[in-house]
């Protein structure tokens, strides 16, 4: 553990705020995490339940190790109980105002040393950081989905945001066993989600215009470019949601038709066709979809 960082905060009980929570839970941390909804906080305890045990029966982790990061994390629905938190990572709804609020009441909240950080690729902490009366302790930590999986973590200083913030979030990043990158300016889908970007536009636009199946252009990418997983899948796997509101996001700064999300995203996300979370996106999945 940093000795900056004693006390973690996880702000959001979904797939990638629980997973950053066991991941600072496993490295060490006394973690809180917090979330509006009494059912996403039981939810996000059951997922990592099951993907704990998984490690267990495959001899990754003991089963001390499991119960002894279990022990560390307190499962509250209640934000005043990071009042003690020495980072605060928020991992919510792709919604700007929505963010900007949440840091409001943290900076109230919280202790005056402590950094908020924000998981969002999208929206840059330079548009949450005036809410707040501590704009050169915020910055982006983005770790990738799956959080329990993925090494990769961007740390992302803003203009505001001081060396020492960028620092110490670097070292945080390195005491949880992941590989942080430090990127010194701050631009919308830092560096690995911007190339990824432009692959998935290629991807639908191709399919949109008849060219491939959403299957075949995924095989293509996986055996012709080696990826692990298509595009497609990928969005599967992540949440077709929540491309469709980065896009919105990034349509609503730039104001370029261009940047909308693709329709057949837009008419799948309407129809509530997700992806894996739902059962059903580009693809169909059943009670126990394959692994990725």
């Amino acid at each position: 553990m940093t000795t900056n960082i004693q006390k973690v905060g996880v702000v959001g009980a979904g797939t990638m705020g629980a997973q950053i929570a066991m991941v600072s839970a496993l490295g060490g941390y006394s973690v809180t995490l917090q979330d509006v909804s009494a059912e996403s906080l039981e939810k996000g305890r059951q997922i990592l339940n099951e993907q704990m045990g998984k490690r267990v029966a495959k001899g990754r982790l003991t089963a001390e190790t499991v119960e002894a990061a279990f022990s560390r994390i307190t499962f509250t629905s209640t934000l005043e109980e990071l009042s003690d938190a020495d980072i605060v990572i928020e991992a919510i709804v792709e919604k700007l105002e929505i963010k900007r609020e949440l840091f409001s009441k943290l900076d109230k909240i919280t202790p005056a040393h402590a950094i908020l950080a924000t998981n969002s690729s999208t929206i840059v902490s330079s548009k949450i950081a005036d809410a707040t009366e501590r704009p050169d302790q915020v910055c982006n930590v983005h770790f990738f989905n799956p959080a329990l999986v993925m090494e990769l973590v961007e740390v992302v200083r803003g203009p505001h945001t001081s060396a020492e913030t960028a620092e110490t979030a670097m070292e945080f990043v390195k005491s949880i066993n992941k590989l942080p990158v430090l990127l010194n300016k701050e631009i919308s889908g830092f560096v690995a989600n911007r190339i990824l970007g432009k692959l998935m536009d290629e991807a639908l636009f191709l399919l949109e215009n008849g060219i491939a199946s959403h299957e075949d252009i995924d095989l293509v990418v996986k055996k012709a470019l080696n990826h692990p997983i298509g595009p497609f899948a990928l969005m599967d796997l992540t949440g077709l949601d929540v491309n469709y509101l980065v896009r919105m996001q990034r349509y609503q700064e730039s104001g370029d038709e261009k940047d909308k999300p693709s329709k057949i995203v837009q008419e799948k996300v309407e129809k509530g066709e997700l992806g894996r979370k739902t059962g059903k996106g580009f693809y169909t999945y059943d009670a126990t979809p394959a692994k990725v």
